[in-house]
């Protein structure tokens, strides 16, 4: 296999304003993409994916985790993260869960960043321009909805049907105003259990 990485693209927004009032912080949301070929392209239905899987894997999470670390200035500053693929119409949802749920993809991200939380994630097929959806949450408290955020971005020209986009996602802050407050409240109100939130 010959793994290929087309091109990168890296985004930070910035919200001022939200819900017409000033953010006393302004949120600052950071994604990294690569557009790869996908390893699989024309080879059928493939029952091992290991090999490709250890070959790019790494290659990606590190080269996204660098990215972002790179534009937000260190791991230390990110304070909610995620991950995301979005396969070619050629290709399988399992083609873009298989780069990114791996540690040999994660790790890099959550080693850099100090985390403690998995990474929220969003693995989905569709054409060029499709939506790019990255998850966030809290790098060290699943509970924390002020930092339940979402990264909606698209690449024009990308995933072709052979490729697939993977991306990372950060935050630096929570959602401006948040005002729903947390897991733990509910759970206190419910009587019940942070280990059996569902009370099953």
């Amino acid at each position: 296999m010959t793994f290929q990485i087309r091109k990168t693209v890296l985004q930070i927004e910035t919200t001022l304003i939200e819900g017409g009032r000033a953010a006393p912080t302004p949120l600052k949301l950071f994604s990294a993409c690569a557009i790869v070929k996908n390893p699989w392209a024309g080879s059928g239905f493939v029952e091992d994916l290991k090999p490709e899987i250890h070959a790019a894997a790494p290659v990606l999470g590190e080269l996204l985790t660098k990215m972002i670390i790179d534009a937000v200035g260190s791991g230390e500053a990110v304070e909610a993260y995620g991950k995301s693929a979005v396969v070619g119409l050629d290709g399988e949802i399992e083609h873009a869960s298989a780069l990114i749920h791996t540690l040999r993809f994660g790790n890099h991200y959550r080693h850099a960043v100090g985390a403690k939380s998995y990474l929220a994630f969003c693995n989905t097929r569709g054409p060029a321009n499709a939506p790019i959806m990255i998850p966030l949450m809290d790098k060290n408290d699943e509970g924390r909805r002020s930092h339940y955020l979402t990264i909606q971005t698209s690449i024009a020209d990308a995933p072709a049907a052979d490729e697939i986009v993977v991306a990372l996602g950060a935050s630096v802050g929570g959602r401006p105003h948040h005002r729903i407050g947390d897991r733990y409240q509910d759970l206190r109100d419910l009587g019940q259990d942070v280990s059996n939130p569902a009370g099953v």
